[in-house]
């Protein structure tokens, strides 16, 4: 054997020796690129809080840095319109409720992107309730004496919502009609503006989230008086349901999960699912998560998937019902 082909021989086998390791490597350990997490809702909100817990504890569980990147906006449309255009490599991810992925579509007529073809559910871990909340310069205590109040007022009230054709929004309608009142919704550009504005007493009551709430109801500034759901909730248990005060339909709670882009491998997105188990499952997130106002609980893909259906086809039927026409 000649010199240069002794090198060559002891060349491929090095090769083929590093490539032969390689694959014994686990993923985990040949990936050391960054995860990003998607979040369509501004840096201290409620929903930004959700993915930063979670965020931290998943780093740990996948061996790699995982990261926020806030896409705030329209509710979400622009952080999903991020994910749409996404490269399915298994390097991002989405962390969103209902409202942009199950009510967007149904309230606007070009969201820019279509959740059934170009996301796949990876996991869900929570639900959670809309609530409606009164500002602390608002009299009343409960909402048959915000209703009193608003009728002494003229019957017109402005009630915050944090999205224009939004579950909050709809809430507001239904509200107004079943006690006979003008109740207006006030959009706004996201929950901590609406709260903020509540806070300063120049909106007398918002509809929002449990975990958009909490702090200030826990600290007494704002008054949660009525959620969503089929039972009372453990962050504000003397908050009756809207059931119980004659308001039915409003059963159905929204929920929390992660997406990704459609095309992302099966395998990817059951790694994912596996470290989001494992990490809700650990008592001092579960705690943090449900201080927060969520219910948690988790949920593989199919049965994430299937949540998320049944949820959309409910709304769409309110929506429909409403007569309320997609801008």
């Amino acid at each position: 054997m000649s010199l240069h082909s002794g090198r060559r021989a002891v060349l491929a086998f090095g090769a083929a020796f590093a490539l032969t390791a390689a694959c014994a490597l686990p993923a985990a350990a040949q990936d050391h690129a960054p995860i990003r997490i998607l979040v369509g809702f501004p840096a201290g909100g409620g929903t930004d809080a959700i993915a930063r817990t979670l965020a931290e504890k998943l780093k740990d569980e996948l061996g790699q840095p995982v990261v926020v990147d806030n896409r705030a906006g329209a509710g979400g449309q622009i952080a999903a319109q991020v994910l749409k255009s996404a490269a399915p490599d298994g390097h991002t991810l989405f962390l969103t409720h209902d409202h942009t992925i199950s009510i967007l579509p149904l309230v606007t007529k070009n969201p820019g992107f279509d959740p059934a073809k170009d996301f796949v559910p990876v996991a869900g871990f929570a639900t959670f309730v809309n609530a409606l909340a009164l500002s602390g310069g608002t009299p009343a205590r409960t909402l048959p004496e915000y209703i009193a109040w608003v009728r002494r007022q003229g019957g017109k009230g402005n009630v915050g919502v944090p999205a224009p054709a939004s579950v909050p929004e709809f809430l507001v309608k239904l509200i107004g009609q079943k006690y006979s009142v003008d109740l207006q919704a006030a959009p706004y550009r996201g929950s901590a503006p609406m709260i903020a504005d509540m806070l300063g007493n120049q909106i007398g009551a918002g509809v929002g989230s449990i975990p958009d709430f909490i702090e200030n109801h826990k600290a007494g500034k704002i008054r949660v008086v009525a959620v969503m759901g089929h039972a009372r909730q453990a962050a504000v248990p003397d908050a009756p349901t809207f059931t119980e005060l004659g308001l039915a339909g409003f059963e159905e709670v929204p929920y929390y999960g992660l997406f990704a882009p459609a095309g992302t491998p099966q395998a990817a997105i059951d790694r994912f699912g596996e470290a989001l188990a494992k990490v809700v499952a650990q008592p001092d997130v579960k705690e943090k998560l449900t201080a927060m106002g969520l219910a948690v609980g988790y949920m593989p893909q199919q049965q994430f998937a299937n949540r998320e259906r049944a949820y959309t086809q409910a709304w769409t039927r309110i929506i429909r019902a409403s007569g309320f026409q997609p801008q």
